[in-house]
């Protein structure tokens, strides 16, 4: 940044480069959010596919997007931040458009892969250009925009655009996402200039690669501070179900019509909640309380605040187990959200006193491995748990009702869920009967486990391991 831009005050401080990324930013994150919150529905309800196939996808693209940056990073620095945003918009909009046109499993697995390469070589090259574009005075506030314009595109998406798009086509949820990011190459090539790039970014591939892998190699070796990542990371397999089983959930138990005639009321136009808007509560809840709940836990320290944080996430994810209502369904992610912004920057605090003093910089580059390990876990576990808890008892209850009541239906061995209740209430056996059979409390309690592993791990871990440096955080 030149000296007249230092001595500028407020957003005028920073250049045009910087609100550039910023848009980027809240167009991509706002695609992302708003096929996240409703693709988990879309591939089971609109394609056919089985949750655990669901589960599959989501526990192998969500990963990639934690996982990715430590090359694409990288690789930008060496080929240059423009060029990079130039494939990574290129493989996102090919990647939901493809997605968008296809019905069978597997085309989409390996369209949405390809969205997932892009989204994850995007992912680093924003934040890598604000640190260039920011300096030691100006980039609390410009990191601050950053954030604020992720949560502001996982707001206005689902809430305004996606509810539209579902009454005209589920796809074109995915299409437009597509055309969005695809479509952001052009300010990329005529407006995004390139951030000054140090002398030694210019190294081979080979040196490149070699110096990444060591690093992988040197953290992944040193066991305190990967398990301290993956501990802390059960607490993000809940905020995973975000995604997965909660949409399912509401999808098919939660009442929503008293939340309806309420906004309705209010709004003046006929008003519905349906799985996007679970995404929305998160988002606000962010917007609304996250300066807040940072100034109170500003000076407070790492390992309690942490606990505790996680600790107001976990009972969020309890208080589901006590009721299919809306308020209930509310409040319990109100919760969930509050604990998710009071916990993961103190995580980034304790991290630090882990990471061994002389390599501080290369550790804390990993911080994202909790991402990794939660969603991985999350997708393929959430999935699992559902069709177990959920599903399966319930086809359960149709066939043996069916056999008990000498009923003329069949159910097929591979049945999935919405067919098997189709037949069931074309028999007479209502929805809301086999819905008795779910066990729904049971599926949030077991989730709310993992938040009380999480909590006990951390905890332990402190006891038996603690901070590297002497003066541990307790």
């Amino acid at each position: 940044m030149t000296e007249t831009d230092t001595k500028k005050k407020g957003i005028k401080q920073f250049p045009s480069t910087y609100w550039v990324v910023i848009i980027f930013e809240f167009f991509e994150r706002g695609s992302y959010y708003g096929v996240m919150s409703v693709l988990s529905v879309y591939l089971t309800d609109l394609l056919g596919f089985s949750k655990t196939e669901v589960g599959a996808i989501k526990g192998t693209i969500q990963p990639l997007l934690y996982i990715l940056p430590i090359l694409s990073g990288a690789i930008a620095d060496r080929m240059g931040y423009r060029k990079t945003l130039m494939v990574a918009f290129s493989l996102l909009g090919l990647g939901y458009i493809l997605s968008s046109q296809v019905t069978d499993y597997l085309p989409v697995f390996m369209f949405l892969i390809i969205m997932a390469l892009g989204a994850g070589t995007f992912k680093p090259i924003i934040s890598g250009t604000i640190a260039k574009v920011t300096n030691e005075q100006n980039s609390t506030l410009g990191f601050g925009i950053f954030y604020w314009s992720i949560n502001l595109g996982a707001f206005i998406f689902p809430l305004v655009i996606v509810p539209y798009l579902k009454t005209l086509d589920w796809s074109y949820v995915l299409l437009l996402a597509g055309i969005i990011t695809g479509a952001m190459t052009l300010p990329t090539l005529f407006f995004y200039k390139e951030p000054a790039r140090e002398q030694k970014e210019q190294q081979s591939f080979s040196v490149i690669l070699n110096d990444i892998f060591s690093k992988i190699k040197m953290v992944f070796l040193d066991w305190r501070f990967i398990l301290f990542i993956f501990i802390y990371s059960w607490f993000w397999i809940l905020y995973f179900q975000m995604f997965d089983s909660v949409l399912w959930y509401v999808k098919e138990f939660v009442d929503t019509s008293e939340l309806n005639i309420f906004i309705s009321s209010i709004v003046g136009f006929d008003w519905k909640f349906d799985v996007e808007h679970v995404t929305v509560i998160n988002a606000a809840t962010i917007i609304l309380l996250q300066l807040l709940v940072s100034s109170i836990v500003a000076k407070t320290k790492p390992l309690p605040t942490l606990i505790a944080g996680i600790s107001i996430g976990t009972i969020g994810m309890a208080i589901l187990a006590i009721d299919s209502s809306i308020w209930v369904l509310l409040i319990g992610l109100f919760l969930f959200s509050i604990g998710e912004m009071t916990a993961h920057p103190k995580f980034i605090s304790y991290l630090g006193t882990i990471a061994p003093p002389d390599k501080k910089a290369t550790y804390m580059g990993f911080g994202f491995l909790y991402g990794f390990f939660g969603s991985f876990i999350g997708g393929f576990l959430g999935a699992w748990l559902y069709v177990r808890l959920i599903d399966n008892p319930m086809i359960s209850f149709i066939r043996n009702t069916i056999s008990e009541r000498n009923l003329t239906a069949i159910l097929p061995d591979d049945v999935k869920i919405a067919e098997a209740i189709k037949i069931a209430e074309s028999v007479g056996i209502s929805k809301a009967e086999v819905s008795q059979h779910a066990f729904t409390a049971e599926l949030w309690l077991i989730f709310s486990g993992i938040g009380v592993l999480c909590i006990i791990g951390l905890v332990l871990y402190q006891q038996f391991i603690g901070a590297r440096s002497a003066e541990n955080i307790k």
